[in-house]
């Protein structure tokens, strides 16, 4: 499976893009929330990996503490998903560093805590656990997606012909168990809910985009099972050759979003691009 070297490129926690690129191209804007996660990191990498070819700018968000990852072209932002405030607050900073983000995709996620599993059987379920899933899984997106609009239809404006085949990217990392009609072993009672009201949120989204931003293409994806700290607890149950590294992921990931137009806004789909069903 490919992956990104992080010794050749990082180094000194320093990745820097190729000073030689064209500065005629237009200046393309990604803001990945949850850039410190595994998946999240990943694909900030990867990017990064990217605009030594285009230019390209990357906002990141990271919870508590700024990581160590730089790169000319990389902005750190601090923001808490759960705190519409926060979510705000950190779009209004982005908003003062750019006029439009052409791809906004969501990382963040939880399945465990430190002290709750998915649940087995609902004699396990606490509402406390519950709702944490829904307050980080759930509505994030919606949040980010009320307050990032300007920022996509600038970016929309911008597209000309090229609109229907490279859309503006609004995508969010869900989980296959989020699907109802895929659902054949029950249990994980708050995570598989929490997911596929994400789910129904991004489908009800891109419907609604249809009709303001229709160079929009809202996405919801799975990732595949990644060797992240979100799955360790579980990866004894993978079979082998299916537990991904973050790396492989993110990529298979950008590749896919790479192809989406306008017309597969609403699409749930997984790594390789192929549909998963509600």
């Amino acid at each position: 499976m490919a992956q990104l070297n992080k010794s050749s490129l990082i180094g000194a926690h320093k990745i820097h893009p190729n000073p030689l690129m064209r500065t005629s191209m237009p200046m393309q804007n990604y803001l990945i929330i949850g850039g410190t996660g595994g998946i999240g990191q990943a694909i900030v990498e990867q990017i990064i990996k990217n605009s030594l070819h285009k230019p390209m700018h990357i906002y990141a968000t990271y919870h508590q503490r700024q990581p160590n990852l730089q790169a000319d072209n990389l902005s750190w932002i601090q923001m808490n998903v759960s705190s519409e405030a926060s979510i705000q607050a950190a779009i209004a900073e982005v908003q003062s560093q750019t006029d439009h983000i052409d791809w906004v995709i969501n990382a963040v996620g939880m399945l465990h805590s430190e002290s709750n599993a998915p649940e087995k059987g609902i004699r396990q379920l606490e509402p406390d656990y519950f709702m944490q899933n829904m307050a980080i899984n759930a509505l994030p997106s919606l949040l980010i997606a009320k307050h990032i609009k300007p920022l996509l239809k600038a970016a929309e404006n911008c597209l000309g012909l090229s609109a229907k085949d490279a859309p503006v990217i609004f995508a969010t990392i869900s989980a296959r168990v989020g699907s109802i009609s895929d659902n054949q072993l029950g249990g994980w009672y708050s995570y598989r809910m929490s997911k596929a009201a994400l789910n129904m949120g991004m489908k009800t989204l891109a419907i609604e985009w249809s009709r303001t931003l229709k160079h929009v293409c809202v996405v919801v994806m799975q990732p595949g099972t990644v060797d992240t700290e979100l799955s360790k607890p579980f990866q004894g149950n993978v079979p082998e050759g299916k537990l991904f590294t973050v790396e492989y992921s993110a990529q298979k990931l950008l590749e896919v979003l790479s192809s989406m137009t306008a017309e597969q806004s609403g699409s749930f789909v997984d790594w390789s691009g192929a549909t998963i069903p509600w």
